[in-house]
């Protein structure tokens, strides 16, 4: 697999502040590379505060990941009722990452892509049962024209209902594969794990997401290291900032990397062409 940027560099000036990330030289297309670059649209990944992301991909699909929208400090309240949606994906079962997803799939109809125990629970909550869309770790299915992997994690998975916790499976990791190949690993909440080079083996992600808030996942000397592991060059922070308890920042990350290392840290609703 190619790595390395293969987005546009249309002139975005009329569209919400966004900045380029990846440089590429379309002759080095494949044939069919080059066609979806030619009539595609840029791959754009908008950050919505704490761990949601909206993903807008060559292929003209809209991807949510976490949607956690209401109750987001941080999102911006003009993100709040999504137009569209072809596809959610989930990381886990806390109510931060949960967040809008039944809303979302009851207004819009979009398919719901989380680990076995999440996809059955959100099942009972007024997502529509299919069976497809439950995956496990190491499984890939191939909707909307992305490929959604999941990888493992290390965290929990639960909701409070009816005075207790209710565990919903384990939490997981998300290696998105776009129609053009370009690679995205969203860690999830996690800490570092010495596993992440297998995902750099085996996936050879090209950006990665990754969580730098300390407290309930890795801060910036874990985040540090994880890019190390997983041999990216380039990172986006998130789960930061969101609350007073998430001290991590992008600017204590960036001392910690190794030279030559981009950490991208977007403003929320700020939108990045890959």
């Amino acid at each position: 697999m190619q790595t390395g940027h293969r987005g546009d560099r249309r002139d975005h000036a009329e569209r919400e502040p966004c900045r380029e990330l990846f440089a590429h030289d379309p002759r080095t297309f494949a044939p069919d590379r080059l066609l979806l670059y030619i009539h595609g649209v840029a791959t754009e990944l908008t950050w919505l505060g704490h761990s949601a992301f909206r993903l807008d991909t060559p292929g003209g699909k809209r991807v949510y990941v976490d949607p956690f929208l209401h109750g987001n400090p941080r999102c911006p309240e003009t993100e709040l009722e999504p137009e569209r949606c072809d596809l959610i994906v989930l990381t886990h079962g806390h109510d931060d990452h949960v967040g809008d997803t039944v809303a979302i799939h009851q207004r819009l109809g979009c398919p719901v892509v989380a680990q076995v125990e999440l996809r059955g629970w959100i099942s009972t909550q007024g997502v529509q049962e299919n069976h497809a869309h439950a995956v496990n770790k190491g499984g890939t299915l191939e909707v909307e024209g992305a490929k959604v992997t999941l990888t493992d994690a290390n965290h929990s998975s639960s909701t409070y209902a009816d005075g207790q916790f209710l565990y919903l499976g384990e939490p997981a990791g998300i290696v998105l594969e776009l129609e053009d190949e370009f690679t995205i690993y969203f860690a999830g909440d996690t800490n570092v794990f010495g596993d992440m080079s297998l995902i750099a083996r085996i996936y050879q992600p090209d950006l990665a997401v990754l969580p730098i808030g300390d407290h309930y996942t890795m801060g910036p000397r874990e985040a540090a290291v994880a890019i190390n592991l997983l041999g990216v060059a380039r990172c986006i922070p998130c789960h930061y900032a969101t609350f007073p308890i998430l001290t991590g920042t992008p600017e204590a990350l960036r001392e910690l990397v190794t030279p030559g290392i981009e950490i991208v840290a977007p403003d929320p609703g700020e939108t990045i062409t890959l």
